[in-house]
């Protein structure tokens, strides 16, 4: 379960404290549950998954993480650009525990699921933006998050490559829960059982996926 109690967010910029993204928003996502967060643009949805994944911290108010929550799938950061994929990996696998003895077998999982070849081992600065989205996408699969948060992820590679993201992140999320950011209705019904609407910096749950997107319709047809 991941708790939040009367979270507030907003930004400092040049000028002083900018608006409030976030107002007193207060939730209980249900462990092993899957939901889809949507909101206009600019409401405030990968900030509040940047807050769940504890990326960023509230301005005002508490979150409580009762499970294991990944970082957000999709999440721009991360990555070092002068250490090499491999490298990358490495660090990365060593910063969540995993053992020495159990590394290689996991980064020989992520060379062979990101089909890089040999840039692989190339710094990561000279990686395309779709050949870090693989590898980002291969390194979140090698370990067990109770909650996997995923923020407008697409699949990107050829079609057998596509094809094989997809079913990887089936099996994702059927063993586990999971909050989504998308502005597919489609992805949202086929992988999500609730959803949280964003609007005007509140959070309102809803039960059923449908309900939630039924909802978001009438804010952007105000």
């Amino acid at each position: 379960m991941i708790v939040l109690d009367d979270v507030h967010k907003r930004y400092h910029t040049d000028q002083g404290p900018g608006k409030w993204v976030l107002r007193g928003v207060s939730l209980h996502v249900p462990h092993h549950c899957t939901v889809g967060l949507i909101g206009r643009n600019g409401a405030g949805k990968s900030t509040l998954l940047r807050l769940m994944g504890g990326i960023d911290v509230p301005t005002r108010g508490f979150i409580d993480r009762r499970c294991r929550v990944s970082w957000p799938l999709g999440f721009g950061g991360g990555l070092q650009g002068s250490l090499t994929g491999r490298q990358n990996c490495k660090f990365v696998c060593r910063l969540h525990g995993i053992r020495e003895s159990e590394i290689v077998e996991k980064i020989d999982f992520i060379q062979d699921f990101t089909e890089l070849g040999n840039a692989f081992d190339d710094p990561i600065r000279t990686y395309s933006s779709g050949m870090q989205a693989r590898l980002k996408f291969a390194l979140s699969l090698v370990f067990e998050f109770e909650t996997y948060l995923v923020d407008e992820l697409t699949a990107v590679g050829d079609a057998i490559f596509k094809k094989k993201s997809r079913k990887a992140f089936k099996d994702l999320v059927g063993r586990s829960g999971l909050i989504m950011v998308s502005h597919d209705e489609k992805t949202l019904k086929q992988f999500c059982q609730a959803g949280i609407l964003l609007h005007e910096g509140n959070a309102y749950w809803f039960d059923e996926i449908q309900k939630a997107i039924a909802a978001y319709r009438k804010t952007i047809n105000l």
